[in-house]
């Protein structure tokens, strides 16, 4: 299995602030090139209609960078609120919002410095490039507005659960199409008989495991002629003395920085390696939709699409992948990573809970789990006969009546659609 190393994003004011600085510089160089190498190259202005133009595009865009930061905070705020406050800072990241106030931010600027250029040194003539630059950057400062306005799609309901089942889609492509694997019960023979040689400890501020370094860390244990078993699992939060890793098998130690650097760590859950977090978010949308004060479970029914859909992909892959093994065949590195029992108890449990009392969401958990049995293989359909289980008892609790239940317990892909009509029922 390969990791892409997580990107870290600039802050906030990262890229905007790259921006300005090559706005300055090239509002310090170009004026002053033009001006000793093209001196007869200028605009039919005035030089009082090319200063009205550039203190106008200048004042502008102070009042339009405002708007950008309003539409930015609408973004996070809405999503937080509405959605899932963890969602929340992946929209925050949009690096298209940091893109449009740099542009923003170098027009402003770019436009003071051509504005002093303007009737320098008693010329009566207006610089060709430096004008036709601001002009350029003012178009592009409102193709990135009109972009911005588009943005706000991406908080429409469909939107956010399309980017996170994405995200949850390539995150089961990537984590396990290529992952070599071995039953979880050969793990145990192989290293628990060895000698428990190191553990490494966290130290510092809580932090969350965001990806482990599998090559690396497989170096390190192949080096040593050891076995390392990962404690700390991909979107544990550790805090103080918090085990991370056992090391057995080695005759001595391994470096603890090296061990150190293989582990990714940040202030919040990634998408990387484990799909878990997206479903995540969507379990989170779909239960805050079922929440007495939204009432809203059409949301949680299109979320239990998507939820579908990862656990259509997830069916079809080989999960239990925590066994990692070098060239040789031996037993380098062990990663906890979540089987298909612990996936179904995060798509199915809280939803199931929360929904309870909602015809639609019953019926569309129904129709899910009857499609999902004859799409996955023989040894991981009793795991999902047994949730078919579970929500038919839980229809019963919630429904006493006799017809209220049958009402709950047929099978609905759109909740409250076209039900299935089994055999038993068509007359």
């Amino acid at each position: 299995m390969s990791y892409k190393r997580y990107a870290r994003h600039l802050t906030a004011w990262g890229i905007p602030a790259l921006y300005a600085v090559v706005a300055v510089v090239a509002g310090l160089t170009f004026p002053r090139l033009e001006s000793q190498f093209f001196p007869g190259l200028v605009v039919p202005l005035s030089i009082n209609s090319a200063t009205a133009i550039c203190s106008a595009i200048a004042s502008g865009m102070i009042a339009l960078t405002g708007i950008v930061f309003s539409l930015a905070f609408v973004m996070v705020q809405f999503s937080s609120t509405a959605y899932s406050p963890r969602l929340a800072l992946w929209i925050a990241r949009d690096p298209f919002v940091k893109h449009a106030l740099g542009v923003f931010t170098a027009t402003f600027l770019y436009a003071l410095a051509a504005l002093a250029w303007v009737g320098r040194n008693s010329s009566l003539t207006v610089p060709f490039v430096s004008s036709w630059i601001v002009v350029f950057l003012l178009m592009a400062s409102v193709g990135m507005f009109i972009g911005l306005t588009q943005r706000l799609q991406l908080l429409q309901v469909n939107s956010i659960l399309r980017f996170a089942g994405n995200q949850g889609r390539q995150v089961i492509k990537t984590t396990y199409a290529l992952a070599n694997s071995v039953p979880q019960r050969f793990e145990a023979i192989e290293f628990r008989g060895m000698p428990l040689v190191q553990t490494l400890l966290h130290h510092g501020q809580p932090r969350v495991v965001q990806a482990v370094h599998i090559a690396a860390i497989m170096n390190l244990a192949s080096v040593s002629g050891g076995v390392i078993e990962m404690v700390a699992t991909v979107g544990d939060t550790v805090v103080e003395l918090t085990p991370l890793l056992n090391v057995f098998g080695v005759h001595q130690p391994i470096d603890e920085r090296k061990l150190r650097r293989g582990i990714e760590m940040g202030a919040e859950r990634t998408f990387e390696q484990v799909p878990k977090y997206a479903i995540r978010l969507l379990v989170d949308i779909a239960i805050r939709a079922l929440s007495p004060a939204v009432n809203d479970p059409t949301t949680a029914v299109q979320a239990l699409d998507q939820i579908g859909d990862l656990l259509v992909h997830l069916g079809q892959r080989q999960v239990q992948i925590g066994a990692f093994r070098d060239s040789g065949g031996k037993l380098r590195l062990v990663i906890p990573f979540p089987t298909w029992d612990d996936l179904l108890r995060l798509a199915f449990g809280e939803i199931r809970t929360y929904g309870a009392n909602s015809v639609q969401v019953m019926r569309r958990m129904n129709a899910l789990i009857s499609d999902l049995i004859p799409a996955v293989p023989q040894t991981r359909r009793a795991s999902l006969e047994h949730w078919q289980m579970r929500l038919r008892d839980t229809v019963a609790r919630s429904f006493p009546e006799g017809e209220e239940r049958r009402e709950a317990s047929q099978e609905d892909r759109q909740g409250l659609g076209v039900p299935r009509q089994h055999s038993s029922e068509v007359s």
